[in-house]
Parts: structure tokens; sequence; C-alpha cells
């Protein structure tokens, strides 16, 4: 066994060891192509950097190291014991979980945000909340929502209704997915079980993240029989490596493969790189030397310097090369776009902007869908449309489906409700949506999804001149 004292030698690029589970690793050969930069791994060299890796990564993720790297255990008695202090920040947390309500007492998604903000680490809330630059698009995409109105109906029978539904035929209970949403374990030790179960629970979708902090093995272990789980794709520098993910999770038995395109860049995610900034990491002039070169920011950067940014429509014939599943284009932020995917024969598409967190300024799915029904509705009948970013209420997810769209994606308020009450929270955020779904269709006089129309949605104010829906036919022609 290696003592502890020995271990704390080695903390330079060039000498670099770390302790992650009990067990001491040389990653000096490593630490060039660590896909979070060097920085990330040198801020903890000589050190014990358990925490920190199940944080972030799934458990398989040392499997890639080569053997020699294995070092051996550390010796626990030479170990220095080191009282746990908690900070101010720390302690206001603790203070607020105490406060927080049981799961059955939260009313709205809205207030798993509030407590997520005041209970979940400073790494965890600025990596979940983070958005690009100025968070413009982040802020219109919710905002967007609340320029549409609905436009109820009355009189109809809706003592019975329907909403289940199915997405590029994957069937599901209701009209809402889990969104690929990465890194769940910096909110709960569970981190994305909780998403499959609570999934499982309700008949849901859940979209496994590429940058998933558990293996997609412990996904699809964790699911009950019989449950859809799609895999969302990033595709890697190594082609091959893709190749290979993509293979492994249909024989898993993935229902289909998402391709996220909305990544074409690296995007300054304005509070995750301030967060990271503000910490205590330690400068050398190891990481000084590397900096130019190296991936900055903080979480988002940390998860991602695998993935290619060099994406064309090529990919997908790519994709389909390497499976029989049904492919979904994540990421598509014009009608235009839309039909680049109908003409390379995708399934489905989400229309998305990375909740935001990409390219600021960039649009509110919720408006391109309204640009299809007014401009290219023939659309529907040729792909699969979902939509996500912004949705915080079962009155928006209503307002989607009527324009066109077969399900929406919850993204944050997943996140937000694993962090604050776990497995218990992302199902309650499923029977509040449902509630939520089921009391704004009825109270529209709209019991069943099939019953839902374009004509009962628009924007906000009087439909007249040319705020009238282009699709919306006069009283005196039809009031049906």
């Amino acid at each position: 066994m290696l003592a502890y004292d020995e271990v704390q030698k080695h903390r330079s690029a060039d000498d670099c060891w770390v302790i992650i589970n009990g067990i001491v690793y040389d990653l000096t050969d490593f630490i060039k192509n660590h896909p979070g930069g060097v920085k990330a791994i040198l801020d903890n060299a000589g050190r014990d950097a358990t925490k920190l890796f199940r944080e972030i990564h799934p458990p398989n993720a040392l499997m890639s190291l080569d053997s020699s790297s294995r070092l051996g255990p550390v010796d626990p008695s030479t170990i220095p014991y080191l009282e746990e202090v908690l900070s101010p920040e720390e302690l206001l947390r603790q203070a607020a979980r105490e406060e927080m309500p049981v799961a059955e007492n939260i009313f709205l998604l809205q207030d798993f945000e509030d407590w997520g903000q005041r209970v979940l680490s400073s790494t965890a809330w600025n990596y979940y909340r983070s958005a690009a630059d100025e968070e413009r698009t982040f802020d219109e995409n919710r905002n967007a929502y609340r320029r549409y109105f609905l436009r109820p109906r009355i009189l109809r029978d809706v003592t019975k209704g329907d909403i289940s539904t199915s997405f590029v035929g994957i069937p599901m209970s209701l009209p809402v997915v889990i969104a690929p949403a990465a890194m769940a374990k910096l909110g709960h030790p569970l981190g994305e079980i909780n998403l499959t179960r609570a999934a499982g629970r309700w008949g849901a979708i859940q979209v496994i993240s590429s940058n998933a902090s558990c293996s997609v093995e412990e996904m699809f272990e964790a699911r009950n029989e019989g449950q859809h789980l799609i895999f969302q794709l990033y595709l890697n520098k190594d082609r091959k490596a893709s190749a290979a993910l993509i293979q492994k999770v249909e024989r898993l038995g993935a229902s289909a493969i998402m391709f996220t395109v909305d990544v074409c860049w690296d995007s300054k995610r304005t509070r995750d790189v301030r967060g990271k900034s503000s910490g205590t990491s330690r400068t050398t002039s190891d990481t000084k030397s590397i900096s130019s070169k190296a991936p900055q920011g903080g979480v988002a950067a940390a998860i991602g310097g695998y993935q290619d940014r060099h994406l064309t429509v090529n990919d997908i014939a790519f994709i389909r090369a390497n499976t029989s599943l049904p492919i979904i284009v994540k990421g598509v932020q014009s009608v235009e776009d839309v039909q680049l995917c109908v003409d390379h024969g995708v399934e489905g598409v989400v229309l998305s902007n990375h909740g935001g967190r990409q390219a600021d300024y960039s649009p509110a799915p919720i408006d391109i869908l309204y640009e299809m029904r007014c401009l290219r509705p023939d659309l529907f009948t040729k792909i699969d449309v979902m939509v996500d970013g912004g949705i915080r209420c079962g009155a928006d997810v209503v307002k989607a489906l009527a324009l066109g769209a077969k399900s929406v994606g919850l993204g944050r308020p997943i996140l937000y409700a694993n962090g604050t009450h776990g497995e218990e929270g992302v199902s309650r955020v499923f029977e509040i949506i449902q509630e939520e779904i089921v009391n704004t269709m009825r109270n529209c006089g709209t019991p069943s999804l099939k019953d839902l129309t374009p004509q009962m949605v628009g924007p906000a104010g009087p439909w007249v001149g040319s705020n009238r829906p282009p699709y919306m036919p006069f009283p005196d022609v039809d009031q049906a």
C-alpha cells in the first residue's frame, strides 16, 4: 500500500497521482487527453478526488485507463483525519433542507427550482441553471410561452379523456419526456437512476444523456419491464467510438437515437464559469503553461471535451449505417432545418436551443413551432415534432401540443426535483404536470389529445387583423 504523504509528492503535469475510491492512479500519461482538460485534474493532484469524481463520472469511467495507471491502494492509516467544518454557505443549505416541504407538498414546478436554489451545492446550481452569455435566450424560452393563449370551447363532454401518445412510434402514457439533462449526481447520489425509476412509474420516456453521471448499463438495469429509453448522442471526434456506442445502446434495448446537433461550438455558460473561477482551484506553473490550450470553465467544459464540433448532414447517414433505430435530431432552430431533416429521412426532430446554453439570442422553440404551423403545416405529417426549453406548467404543454408537437421535453425541472427530493421529487414533477395538462385540456373542452387543434391556441390579445393566426377560420365560416 502507498502512503498518503507519498501521493502528495506527485502534483505536477509531468508527475500526477490522484486517489479515487481508495486506489492511487498515475494520470501523467492520461492528463493531456482528459476531456475536461489538464487543469481539472491538476487541481486535485496529490489528493483524494473521490467525491468530485463520483459527482461527474459514471463508475465505469476508470475502465478506459491503462492497467499500468493503477498503482495500488492507499494506506488508510496514513490519511490524516480532517474534521469536516461546514462553510456558512453549507450551513444555510443544511438549514434550508430542514425547512423544505416534502415532495407531496410541492405544487408547482417553479417550487422545485426555488428550493433547488436554496439547497443545491453551488456547483450543482451553477451547472443546472447556467445559460449562455447574457442569458437572453434562457429568459425568452420561458417568456415566449406567455405570448400564446388558449381559446377554450364550451358545452363539450369532458368526463372521459386520454393523454397517452407516441413519438417516433414509441408509446408513452403522457406527452412529456425527460430531456437529456446531464450530471444528475451533482444533485443526488443516485443520479440518473432516480430519473429512470420515476419515468418507469409514470410510463414516461427518459432520454439518456451521453454525459450522464451514471453508466448506460446502470440505467437500463434500473428500468421496468417494457420501459422505453432513448439514447442521446454527442458524436465523438473518434467516429469508431461513436459507432461502438450506438451499437452498444441498441443491444441494451434503446428505442431510438437522439442526435444532438446544436452544440456547434463552445459557449460561455456564464454562471457555471463564474462558479468555477470563484472556487479554490490551485494555480501552478503547470496550469499556467497549458491555460491557453485546455478547456476552461465549469462542469460543462469538464465533460464535453470529446465531442466533435464539426457536424454535417452526412453524420445522419453515419448514424443510420450503425443502427436500425429511429433517429431524432435535437437542436433544430428553423423551419428550413426541419425540412432538411425530412429530406434526410429523419423520423423526429426536437425544436430546441439547448435550454439557452449555446447561441444566445436564438429563437424560442415555441416560436419556431408557431412558424411551422403558420408557414409549413405539411411538415407535421412528414416528421414527428417535440419541443423543449421554457416549459414550466401543464398549460405550456397543451399550447405546444395544440400547435402540432407530439410531446415536450423537461430538463431543468427534473434536475431540480432530483436535487431536492430524489426519485420522489422527479415522480412528483410528473404528477404535477399530468394534473395540469388534464385540468387545462378539460377546461378547454378537449378531454383527449386527439381533440386538440391549432385553432385553440394563438398569440395573446384579440385575434383580429395581423394578430389573427393564418390557420384560424373566421367565426361566420366555421365555428367547430
